[in-house]
Formats: C-alpha cells, sequence, structure tokens
C-alpha cells in the first residue's frame, strides 16, 4: 500500500509593524515616482481628487458640525455658570437693599422722634420700642419696652409721629402698655389751638379703620372751629399735658340736639405703624387709671 504523504500546512506569522513598514515604503516610494514623473499620474491624481475630495467636505462639514455643538454646549455651561454667579450677587444685592432700606426707615423714625423732642422741649421724655401690639393693623394698645426700671408710670402721656399717641395704663419692671386715643373708651380734653375753643375727642376704632378719622364731640355752639384747624390738649384735663397735637378738625357740623357741634379729627399720627414714641416722664397731677 501507499501511503498517502500528509501535507503540511505552513504557518506564516505576520507582524504589524512590517505592515506599516511596507505602507510606509510604498507611500515613499508613490511620492518620489509622482514628484519625478508628474505627467505620468495626472490621470490618477485627478481620480483620487475626485474621490476624496467630496469625503474631505462630508468630513469637514461633520467635523465642524461636531465643533459647533461643543462650543454651544461650552458656551451654555458658561452661561449657566454666569446666571448662577449673577442670581448670587442679585441675592446679595437685594439682602443688602433691604438692610438699607431697614436703617432708612429707622433713622427716619428716629428723626421724626428728634423732632417731635425738640417740639416739646419743655417736657422730659424716654424713648421706647413698640415690642408687642393686639392681634389687628391698628395700634390702639401696645406694649413698649420700658417700664418702672425706667421711670415710667400709669398715666403719663405716649407721643409719636407729630403728636399724641396716648396714655400709659399699665406698668411692668420693663415694660408698659399703651392705650391710644383711637380706642374706643378713650376721651380726651381737646381745644382748638388757634381759638382756645374746647371739644370732646373720643376714640373711635371702627371709624379708624374705615375713614381714618375719629369722632369730635362737645363743641360749643358759639365757637368758632375752623376746618383743619389743630386741635391739643386742653388746660382743662386732668390726664393730659397741655399743648400736645392730637390732630385736624374736619367736616364741622351741628349735632342732631341743634346745642352743640361735632367733627371729625385726623390723627396727627400714623396708628396704622409705630416703632418708636416718647414717654414723657411727668404726670400732670396723681392719676387713678380705671
Amino acid at each position: 500500500m501507499k501511503r498517502r504523504r500528509r501535507r503540511r500546512r505552513i504557518e506564516f506569522e505576520f507582524h504589524p509593524k512590517y505592515l506599516w513598514i511596507f505602507c510606509i515604503i510604498l507611500c515613499v516610494v508613490l511620492m518620489f515616482v509622482s514628484y519625478r514623473f508628474p505627467e505620468r499620474f495626472s490621470g490618477v491624481k485627478t481620480f483620487a481628487g475626485n474621490v476624496i475630495s467630496p469625503m474631505q467636505r462630508g468630513i469637514n462639514t461633520v467635523g465642524r458640525s461636531i465643533s459647533d455643538r461643543l462650543q454651544a454646549f461650552r458656551d451654555v455651561k458658561e452661561l449657566r455658570k454666569e446666571n448662577e454667579q449673577l442670581k448670587s450677587k442679585i441675592e446679595d444685592l437685594t439682602t443688602a437693599n433691604q438692610q438699607l432700606t431697614q436703617d432708612k426707615y429707622e433713622l427716619d423714625g428716629l428723626r421724626r422722634l428728634y423732632e417731635l423732642d425738640a417740639k416739646y422741649m419743655d417736657y422730659d421724655k424716654v424713648a421706647a420700642r413698640v415690642i408687642a401690639s393686639d392681634t389687628n393693623n391698628w395700634f390702639y394698645s401696645f406694649v413698649v419696652d420700658k417700664g418702672t426700671d425706667h421711670g415710667i408710670s400709669v398715666g403719663m402721656n405716649v407721643m409719636a409721629g407729630n403728636g399724641l399717641v396716648g396714655i400709659v395704663s399699665e406698668t411692668g419692671k420693663n415694660w408698659s402698655r399703651v392705650r391710644s386715643i383711637i380706642d374706643d373708651n378713650c376721651n380726651v380734653s381737646g381745644m382748638s389751638l388757634e381759638s382756645q375753643d374746647t371739644c370732646i375727642v373720643s376714640g373711635d376704632l371702627k371709624l379708624m379703620k374705615e375713614h381714618g378719622v375719629i369722632r369730635v364731640d362737645m363743641i360749643s355752639m358759639d365757637a368758632s372751629f375752623k376746618e383743619d384747624a389743630e386741635i391739643v390738649t386742653s388746660h382743662i384735663s386732668d390726664v393730659y399735658l397741655q399743648g400736645i397735637l392730637i390732630g385736624y378738625i374736619q367736616d364741622i357740623r351741628i349735632d342732631s340736639s341743634n346745642m352743640t357741634k361735632t367733627a371729625y379729627l385726623i390723627p396727627a399720627v400714623d396708628f396704622e405703624r409705630l416703632d418708636e414714641v416718647l414717654i414723657v416722664t411727668e404726670l400732670k397731677e396723681a392719676y387713678d387709671f380705671e
């Protein structure tokens, strides 16, 4: 028997670096030949240009698109960062502006107190800050941060704005309660600063809330009250010191009995907003507050 000869497979190992070397040599040769014999390779160049140019344009278009998108992404990222920085600056400026507004408001309040103190310089006074009020927007009764330790006692007159606020009705060691002239149970003996004619200014919280005025009663028929006349505390009051501005009279008319006149009064104090007050540290006379 004949033995079949088995063919052995010859395995070649081809390292990639040899392929790279071959490609480099081929490129160098082609470059040399194309440079040495340009006319023979003009057709090849034209063909290569026709094939490669569209590819280059496509690659350039895709590259520009990707570059534009990346740039847009970077721009958006930068804008977001700048936006966050601007928001932080706006918050800081808003806080600073609020603080300046608060400081200005407090300065204006202190300036008004100073002017009021100078207006009634004959009276000794203590400045106090409002720390609590009844549960509404009107300061008909409120608490301040000065009390008996500061020489405050029941019956002392309280001022703010341009004139009279009310009277101290209750005291503690470091606090006092003030009942204002707009309270329904408050009656102040007043008089016209010009004519000296007297009247009674009565608190009326409902009228104050709805129309910004309180009542004026017991005006004599022959009294020469004028519109917008200044009404001050009178000399016959046993509670309030004389000459403190209460407000300005409005709408004078004869009452239903045809014996006296009535009117309304715009208070000299803003009873919707009270932060600081002046307490006159002297009493007109011994006073038992009810």
